[in-house]
């Protein structure tokens, strides 16, 4: 069986070199086989591998970059990610499911909450141990995600297939 594809929201520099430095600070070395990232699409099938190529380009270049804002921090149970918040890429992601409607997972029809995980499968103590130090860091802050990237899975790691940036002029 081929490995599926996942859909990412691509950061500005600025915010993914942040959100990767506290991901490697706080994630378990052991299980840290990825940079940080906004997953959109868990799951889109092999065969549909073809068709991402074209409709993700497309999106990418009808939009303009979506409003981002780091909106504190989410509770994950047993770990923690960086909250975030765009009504502009949930509307464009939105755009992509309905495109692709019949042909997605069950965990990919619904909205996600948008978040970048910084520690995860840790106990729920230190998942909170970890939330009371950084709650007094983590600041409100806008920011603009930068395109669309497509990844294979390739049994817990990824690799990186191609990014497509936000080049268009509509507001999502």
């Amino acid at each position: 069986m081929a490995d599926p594809f996942i859909v990412t929201a691509s950061l500005p520099p600025d915010i993914f070199a942040w959100a990767d430095g506290l991901r490697h600070a706080h994630f378990p070395p052991e299980r840290n086989k990825l940079q940080a990232h906004v997953t959109l699409f868990h799951s889109f099938a092999p065969s549909l591998f073809d068709e991402l190529k074209t409709v993700l380009p497309g999106f990418a270049a009808e939009y303009a970059p979506p409003e981002g804002r780091v909106d504190g921090l989410m509770d994950l149970g047993k770990g923690t990610a960086i909250a975030l918040r765009s009504p502009q890429l949930l509307a464009i992601r939105e755009q992509i499911e309905a495109h692709f409607h019949g042909a997605l997972t069950q965990q990919d029809r619904y909205e996600p909450r948008l978040h970048i995980t910084i520690q995860n499968k840790v106990t729920k103590e230190e998942a909170r141990e970890l939330q009371r130090e950084l709650a007094p860091q983590i600041e409100p802050r806008a920011f603009h995600f930068t395109g669309l990237e497509l990844h294979i899975y390739r049994g817990g790691t990824w690799e990186h297939v191609r990014r497509f940036a936000f080049r268009g002029r509509a507001v999502a």
